[in-house]
């Protein structure tokens, strides 16, 4: 089964983060999650620390290019097949990158791909 990182998850439940967690459980997607703050969202724990995730198959962002920089070496050596950048964490740059390194770049929102069966 193909596994989901949700990339900036957050505790609130109005975040778009926090429901990208619910959808994708909703649609029996693996799902993992990371965070600045440890916590749980159903079954899902939330994780501070990137080694602590393996056979991620798709990245789901949900933090803004600025904050993006630190974390580009970690998300090339998780090694995802697909990064996904929600609406407000569009960076050209960063995709680039990842397309240098055989890794999809998607400006799409992951809520509606889900919605519309296009995940």
């Amino acid at each position: 089964m193909k596994t989901t990182l949700v990339f900036g998850t957050s505790l609130k439940p109005s975040r778009y983060s926090n429901l990208a967690v619910n959808r994708l459980l909703d649609h029996n997607i693996k799902t993992e999650a990371f965070g600045l703050r440890e916590g749980k969202i159903r079954e899902t724990q939330i994780k501070t620390n990137l080694n602590d995730f393996q056979n991620i198959h798709t990245i789901t962002l949900y933090i803004g290019a600025a904050r993006q920089p630190e974390y580009i070496d970690k998300i090339l050596q998780i090694g995802p097949k697909r990064v996904i950048f929600n609406p407000g964490t569009e960076n050209p740059e960063f995709y680039a990158t990842l397309q240098k390194e055989g890794i999809e770049a998607v400006e799409a929102c992951t809520l509606v791909l889900l919605a519309t069966g296009q995940y």
